[in-house]
């Protein structure tokens, strides 16, 4: 058995498909001063072709998410950033253009491996599955995928992303990629598709043949290679319990998520743009818990105009019928994907400026935010969250920006929701250690485990080196949360989660017996947290928490947490 990272959950049992990537290595050709121009005027038509083939696998993609994949890499086709890059490799370095396109790709890659926000690093994966395409055309090589004739469980070191969007959703039963963490194309997509996905399970690729029975476990993060027919049997039953839980979440999703001594737990989605709302609906969720705001300021030359924000907030706010949508400002950091934004290089952008510490130092970018979403507040329930709040000092300061585009507003005759709430996304250890104080400058508080753990473990959570200390469930991060709640509880606001623990069925007992009365988790999980409260006495969710807030080690925790999901 190999053990990997759970990217996608369930189980699925198959005949593998070893997929063997071909390694495509251009070598420089030196061309004369003259014949520089004549070489660039080939990048046009390389581009065309593959903007057409990209095209193509866009309209079969299937889901909106693979579709959003190849849209994106139609965009970066046209990215003066990396065809200016392409073009002064040529010029400066008078080398052949298919070297050229490789060693742009390549260094515009590693750029973005350097920023601090997981989902941008793996935007690198992007540029070179761009660069790769760019460079078979100008060879005039075939652009061949992934060929199935039968369901199977794909393997691979690695999947680019029109690889993975090119798979055939009927014919793949699951997937174990060697790299990749939880948010890189792979995971994303078969969490999309509702594929089982196992990533960083090296050496899987290199031990797994064709055609060998493989069983993967997308809960636990294991890939069995041809296992036993007494662990066959282990498997086919958890499939089958994996059918008849889909048939009734899919009858239940609707229920409220109320304990059964009467307590209500508001289940929420994150969302990432105002067409995830009517799937937010569908999944039964009772709001918006973390509305990200990125796509508005990303693949764009400018700032985006209030108008245009205030439409977009709108939009959700209208389409989620009065349910409580909690808008998180501005959240991008010292990374160098958006140069209009003048962002400068940092050594350590995990700690650099970034988030609500970059929007108090652009009140320009900032107030026309707030503007936007205050405006956009009469069309529903609003609530305002700021990221990345590690200091009192800064919460204040927020705060002095909203008064002040109020009383802008006021004197514009402009209507608002004067009851918007203010919140914060607790992520920093700093902020839940001060939640007593920060509690008394808020409305509410919706901790983000994601960064929280990473900061708390000191853990990069895409290095698959130290992959095994990054886990939401370790005993130093619970006792945090434990405070958010504490720090929430003693200042009369609510304290919610939109971290990826908010979603994972082994913590719902335990994040509501700590004192969270809101959880907010991706769209497909919303039905099983609403049932996992719906299973819960609050007298039982305490002791669960009163028991981990005992413990040392995450594997206790674990052990305990899914002692209890089997009901032992």
């Amino acid at each position: 058995m190999i053990k990997g990272v759970a990217a996608s959950p369930g189980v699925a049992i198959g005949p593998a498909f070893v997929l063997r990537t071909e390694e495509l290595k251009v070598e420089k050709r030196a061309i004369a001063a003259e014949d520089v121009e004549r070489e660039l005027s080939r990048l046009p038509a390389a581009v065309s072709e593959s903007a057409r083939q990209i095209e193509t696998v866009k309209a079969g993609a299937g889901t909106k998410e693979a579709a959003e994949i190849l849209s994106a890499q139609l965009l970066m086709l046209e990215d003066p950033g990396l065809t200016g890059l392409i073009e002064s490799t040529v010029r400066d370095q008078r080398a052949g253009l298919e070297w050229a396109v490789q060693e742009a790709a390549e260094q515009y890659a590693r750029t973005l491996e350097q920023v601090d926000d997981a989902y941008i690093k793996e935007r690198a994966a992007d540029v070179r599955d761009i660069g790769r395409r760019l460079v078979k055309n100008l060879l005039g090589a075939a652009q061949a995928g992934p060929a199935l004739d039968r369901p199977s469980i794909v393997i691979a070191q690695d999947l680019t992303p029109s690889e993975t969007a090119a798979l055939r959703d009927n014919m793949v039963l699951g997937m174990a990629i060697d790299k990749g963490s939880t948010t890189c194309h792979t995971a994303i997509l078969a969490r999309a598709k509702g594929i089982p996905a196992v990533v960083g399970a090296a050496p899987v690729s290199t031990v797994a043949r064709t055609g060998v029975t493989v069983a993967i476990d997308g809960d636990a993060g294991t890939v069995h290679l041809d296992p036993s027919g007494e662990e066959m049997e282990v498997y086919r039953r958890a499939i089958e319990a994996q059918k008849q839980e889909k048939q009734r979440l899919a009858g239940t999703k609707s229920l409220p998520a109320r304990t059964q001594d009467g307590v209500s737990i508001e289940v929420s989605a994150n969302i990432g743009f105002p067409g995830d709302v009517p799937v937010a609906i569908e999944n039964g969720a009772e709001g918006v818990g973390l509305f990200r705001t990125e796509f508005l300021f990303m693949k764009r030359d400018s700032l985006p105009t209030e108008e245009e924000q205030f439409k977009a907030y709108a939009e959700v706010l209208s389409g989620m019928k009065g349910r409580p949508v909690v808008i998180r400002t501005l959240d991008i950091g010292g990374d160098k994907d958006i140069p209009y934004l003048g962002l400068k290089q940092e050594l350590n952008p995990f700690l650099g400026w970034r988030a609500l510490r970059m929007c108090l130092d652009r009140p320009d970018l900032f107030k026309t935010q707030l503007r936007a979403i205050y405006r956009a507040s009469v069309h529903g329930k609003a609530k305002i969250m700021f990221p990345m709040v590690a200091t009192v000092e800064e919460v204040r300061k927020a705060k002095a920006v909203v008064a002040e585009v109020l009383g802008e507003l006021d004197r514009e005759g402009i209507k608002y929701d004067p009851k918007v709430e203010v919140g914060i996304m607790v992520e920093i250890p700093s902020a839940a250690v001060m939640a007593r104080s920060l509690g008394r400058e808020v409305d509410f508080f919706s901790i983000g485990t994601n960064d929280l753990t990473q900061y708390t473990m000191a853990v990069d959570r895409t290095n698959e080196k130290i992959a095994h200390l990054y886990d939401a469930l370790h005993p130093s991060v619970i006792r945090l949360i434990g405070m958010v709640a504490d720090g929430a509880k003693a200042n009369g606001i609510w304290a919610g989660m939109c971290g990826e623990l908010a979603g994972d069925p082994l913590a719902t007992g335990l994040l509501v017996g700590l004192g969270l009365t809101e959880l907010s988790a991706s769209m497909p999980l919303v039905p099983k947290v609403k049932e996992n409260v719906r299973g819960l006495t609050m007298k039982k969710a305490r002791e669960i928490a009163d028991r981990v807030l005992q413990m040392s080690e995450t594997a206790e925790v674990r052990e305990y947490l899914g002692s209890l999901a089997k009901g032992s």
